[in-house]
């Protein structure tokens, strides 16, 4: 597997990408070419472009959750109706509106992407490449990261607190080990690597990377910390929703990498 990122927070000294409070990654898995989230903008198309990736030739497009960070650049990628796979949750492409009542839902709703792709929503597992699974809805397997409402959803028109069901991840399943690969971790980063190993039947992680949603230095901080440790995972990438100070106290007893626009992940 190879992984490219598109698009983060960060960027890397010297290396003259745009940065943008979003993600996207860029991966292949043999002949398979999949987009992982498409950030807030235009952004990963342009990155896309300077790394001279061509995301015509992407078969699958994976979207976590439905937030505007990670479905943003939908309306762009579409633009030239590409004959892709999107797969999601249910839930995804809902309304969605934050505390103060602004919209940060998908710019395309579920009738517009039937459309411009074939649409597959699942709460169930995926298999999506050879070797990388689509885990759908995830559940609470962890008694610290239980679900938390941010703003609200509109289900069956009604108006409604939004935990973020739809949130989830892929994960590639190597010789080593998985790697996991997470938008936001709205579901809790150790309920997702806890799920991951009963689907694949893999007690080990190799690594992960993704945002985990971890901003407090606080007791949820702490057990995740613990649980990382635990599981000795070597390649451990935190990134774009992760403050400043959780990193500095995971780095206190994990070996985390930096995460950049650029950064390339071989597997």
């Amino acid at each position: 597997m190879k992984l490219k990122v598109l698009e983060d927070n960060n960027t890397f000294i010297d290396e003259y990408y745009l940065g943008e409070p979003g993600v996207s990654y860029y991966i292949e898995d043999g002949d398979d070419k999949i987009l992982f989230d498409t950030g807030y903008s235009n952004t990963f198309l342009e990155n896309a472009g300077k790394m001279s990736i061509d995301l015509n030739s992407v078969n699958k497009l994976v979207i976590s959750h439905g937030h505007d960070d990670h479905t943003g650049g939908l309306k762009y990628f579409f633009e030239n109706k590409r004959n892709t796979q999107l797969i999601a949750h249910p839930d995804c492409f809902d309304y969605k509106e934050d505390s103060k009542g602004l919209y940060i839902g998908s710019p395309l709703s579920k009738e517009e992407l039937f459309k411009v792709c074939r649409l597959n929503l699942s709460k169930e597992p995926v298999q999506i490449s050879e070797h990388i699974t689509y885990l759908g809805e995830i559940p609470t397997l962890n008694d610290f990261e239980q679900r938390y409402s941010i703003g609200k959803s509109i289900v069956n028109g009604e108006k409604i607190d939004d935990t973020i069901n739809d949130d989830s991840a892929i994960v590639y399943k190597s010789n080593n080990g998985l790697f996991v690969i997470t938008g936001c971790s709205h579901s809790g980063i150790c309920n997702i690597l806890e799920y991951a190993k009963k689907v694949c039947n893999d007690d080990r992680i190799y690594g992960v990377i993704g945002g985990f949603h971890l901003f407090d230095i606080n007791e949820r901080l702490e057990k995740t910390i613990k649980y990382l440790e635990e599981n000795n995972i070597k390649l451990l990438y935190p990134c774009h929703c992760v403050s400043l100070k959780a990193k500095i106290e995971m780095a206190k007893k994990l070996d985390i990498m930096e995460v950049g626009v650029g950064l390339e992940i071989n597997i």
